[in-house]
């Protein structure tokens, strides 16, 4: 039986891919910072009820006879579990290397890339095909609502088929590890990348897919990928010429209806962006043999992954929202669809990442003020650091001094706490508290504890 760590167990990516190797009977242990800090218990806690052992983070989860230690593409060599690995000389990979090895493996792997949406649109055709007996493996970015009672954390879904579905993640380049059956781009945009460099990531991962490319007509910058691929299957809410359309979107209560090929169906997650990501999901199930009218039905039972304005609950009449966007199409996609529904916004924004924020925090601000009314509230904290080596030359003060120049009503804090306040003093019945940011695993605590202190 082989023996395998990893470094940051807690994350997304890390996790799912842990309880993959768990699953094929591999000894898998783990440590994570955040667990030594108190937080994330309850990945903690859903990783060892499947039988994951977890370390802190001082070196001891890498044993002598460990055959190797699985790390993200940030980790430094100053971390404990690592220098261990180098003093001992145990080989040490990335976490892209393995989920790349598990996805190449697959004799039918759908590959789900673009700058949005990639979260939803994995979990989308992971349902489809799970439930309608394809067995696909299906490893996401996100926690899946659906198999919420599932064994250990809900990012994954077990199965041993042919078929694989996971995110190709752009940002660190590791999109080009892939060599994919389906190839999906559902946008393409600025975020942690120029747009030239992201023309060429996709350009060359459409290339690669064998079976065909799934792509946005809706998006200019992913419809120049059309001629990349001779097989390509077009998706769009725009274009009714599109392979796979749907029309007459509108908001409901409870989600979204849309009407495609004549036929009316129901999403349980709003936004019209959410319709586009739907249909992404119907073109990549067509490649393999399931019709998007089958597909639509199925996902009426879709219950979203958290975090993708997911509702936390209400109080005293305002409600409370945590929310991934993090760059300026999510921010403008997720404001888009909360502008569907009345209510006030008093928006939390977490930056995160002092690059980032000097490549596209005015690109982001611009989101917010395109989309914000005139009572709407924007409160910014210091942005999120995460560890590392980097340079501190920009501040969400910064980001702040724009949006006001822009009219947005914005306010800086050096804490969430100060902002937490600030909410509760200014919420009334009404209005919407909405959390966005990425990275940071503790906001949606930070949400529960906003929905606590509306009660006092």
């Amino acid at each position: 039986m082989k023996k395998v760590s990893f470094c940051g167990i807690s994350g997304s990516g890390m996790s799912a891919l842990a309880q993959v190797l768990q699953s094929e009977g591999y000894d898998v242990k783990g440590s994570d910072r955040s667990f030594d800090q108190g937080k994330d218990q309850e990945n903690k806690k859903a990783l060892e009820s499947i039988g994951i052992k977890i370390y802190p983070q001082d070196g001891s989860a890498v044993s002598d006879d460990l055959d190797c230690l699985f790390v993200s593409t940030a980790v430094e060599d100053s971390i404990p579990d690592v220098k261990a690995a180098l003093d001992k000389h145990i080989p040490i990979r990335k976490r892209s290397d393995l989920l790349a090895e598990i996805f190449n493996t697959h004799k039918y792997g759908v590959a789900v890339g673009g700058t949005s949406g990639k979260t939803t649109v994995t979990a989308m055709i992971g349902f489809v095909l799970d439930k309608l007996g394809k067995k696909p493996l299906v490893i996401n970015g996100g926690l899946l609502k659906n198999y919420a009672d599932a064994p250990g954390i809900p990012n994954v879904i077990l199965n041993s088929g042919d078929i694989c579905v996971a995110e190709a993640d752009e940002s660190d380049g590791s999109i080009e590890k892939y060599n994919p059956y389906v190839a999906v781009v559902s946008n393409v945009a600025l975020d942690h990348k120029s747009l030239e460099d992201l023309q060429k990531l996709f350009a060359d991962f459409t290339a690669r897919a064998d079976g065909g490319a799934v792509i946005n007509l809706d998006c200019p910058n992913s419809a120049m990928l059309l001629n990349k691929n001779p097989h390509v299957i077009t998706f769009s809410t725009i274009h009714q010429n599109a392979d796979v359309y749907a029309g007459n979107i509108k908001p409901v209560a409870d989600g979204v209806v849309y009407e495609m090929k004549g036929k009316k169906f129901t999403l349980k997650i709003p936004g019209r962006f959410n319709v586009s990501n739907a249909l992404a999901a119907f073109a990549a199930c067509r490649f393999l043999g399931i019709d998007e009218l089958s597909a639509a039905k199925v996902l009426e039972e879709f219950a979203g992954t958290k975090r993708r304005l997911d509702v936390i609950g209400s109080q005293n009449n305002v409600t409370v929202i945590d929310d991934f966007a993090h760059n300026p199409s999510k921010v403008a996609a997720s404001m888009s669809a909360l502008r569907d529904y009345d209510g006030r916004l008093l928006i939390m924004f977490q930056p995160h990442g002092f690059s980032p924020m000097r490549m596209m925090g005015k690109e982001i601000i611009q989101s917010f003020a395109q989309a914000m009314s005139p009572d709407d509230r924007l409160f910014i904290p210091e942005i999120y650091y995460a560890g590392g080596t980097v340079r501190k030359d920009i501040s969400s003060a910064d980001l702040v001094d724009y949006a006001v120049s822009l009219g947005v009503k914005a306010e800086f804090y050096q804490t969430r706490e100060e902002i937490k306040t600030r909410m509760r003093e200014l919420a009334k019945s009404g209005d919407r508290i909405v959390v966005m940011g990425a990275r940071d695993n503790s906001l949606p605590d930070f949400c529960r504890q906003i929905l606590e202190e509306l009660k006092k």
